[in-house]
């Protein structure tokens, strides 16, 4: 029904104003008394072989939303309903800030991708933790933290740092974006050492809390082997708890979409299917350096549950997803679930 009926009417509006009507439409729907219930039902698959322990967390299920999504936290209690083990919200910044000039959210139809260069557009982090006091659901939640575009590298960590004090009782991990491409300067925080001395002060601020809360760091796909052992050299010398992979690309290698169509478009992160191989590749890189046991989400190109699994095989622990969500739509959570747990009762 989604992708014979809903879909093509969400694409007939533009990205963004499709985005903002699904969210008022799905407060709207969850509001009647009755319906989370019944969408829980119609969109949850639970079984006991799809727990996962990692981070310190028990996960229900490996699947979650990736960051971007729910920037705001606007939705946590109404998303919970689809399915995810897990939601990440952001990324957040300590002021609010309206993002890059619209238009800065495209599809690629023909590529099952989505460019986008939004920019961080958030309205603060004091903003989500209002909507965090007030939610309902027991949904693990991770905070996606970056710095506002006013503020210099130079003093950046004192942005990730605000964030992670005002967001630190309400959610269950912190994410910390240096490599969306839409920012400018943001990415040049992963050069090795500003990407130190920057998760060397997250983390270490963590560890002074009473509850000692994970810290990830999330990497382009675009980095070079060499760029990938510094991270990986910073991520075990800092004792950062995780990592994910990837963000979006700037790459346009490959795509079936017209060439003058993507240069019209022109900057941003590319999302989706094309992003499917460098993600996995970037997994299973940073698995074989990092060895057993040192926590991986695997996100980039999820658009079926073969992706999923393959992600999982590369050595993800965890999933997340996107751009495939806005594709498959809500019933893409309950199948990924089951193909995860078909393929672990084959093996």
């Amino acid at each position: 029904m989604y992708k014979v009926l809903i879909r093509p009417l969400l694409f007939m509006l533009n990205p963004e104003r499709a985005h903002h009507f699904t969210f008022s439409l799905l407060q709207d729907i969850a509001a009647i008394p009755g319906m989370k219930t019944l969408l829980r039902r119609l969109f949850t698959f639970h079984h006991p072989s799809l727990e996962r322990k990692v981070l310190g967390l028990t996960f229900p299920n490996p699947v979650g939303l990736a960051a971007g999504f729910d920037k705001d936290a606007r939705l946590i209690d109404e998303l919970s309903c689809f399915g995810f083990g897990f939601i990440e919200i952001g990324t957040l910044t300590p002021k609010g800030q309206p993002g890059n000039e619209k238009p800065r959210l495209f599809r690629l139809p023909d590529d099952q991708a989505l460019i986008n260069r939004m920019g961080f557009n958030n309205e603060g982090v004091e903003a989500a933790v209002v909507r965090l006091k007030r939610r309902s659901s027991n949904v693990i939640v991770g905070g996606n933290i970056g710095k506002n575009k006013v503020t210099l590298n130079e003093q950046a960590d004192e942005d990730y740092v605000a964030c992670l004090e005002a967001l630190y009782p309400y959610v269950d991990y912190f994410v910390v974006n240096v490599s969306s491409p839409n920012t400018p300067g943001l990415r040049a925080l992963q050069e090795k050492e500003p990407l130190r001395k920057l998760m060397e002060r997250v983390v270490t601020l963590t560890r002074a809390k009473d509850k000692t809360k994970p810290v990830l760091l999330k990497i382009a796909p675009d980095l070079t082997k060499e760029q990938l052992d510094d991270v990986i050299d910073i991520l075990r010398s800092t004792g950062t708890a995780g990592v994910i992979a990837t963000n979006t690309t700037v790459s346009r290698e490959g795509l079936q979409s017209p060439a003058s169509t993507v240069q019209a478009i022109g900057a941003g992160g590319l999302s989706g299917k094309p992003v499917r191989e460098r993600s996995t590749d970037v997994i299973a890189y940073l698995r074989e350096k990092l060895g057993p046991g040192y926590p991986i989400i695997g996100v980039g190109g999820i658009m079926n549950p073969e992706d999923a699994i393959e992600k999982l095989k590369a050595g993800a622990d965890l999933v997340q997803v996107y751009t495939g969500f806005v594709y498959e739509g809500p019933g893409f959570v309950r199948r990924i679930n089951r193909g995860i747990l078909r393929d672990q009762e084959r093996a």
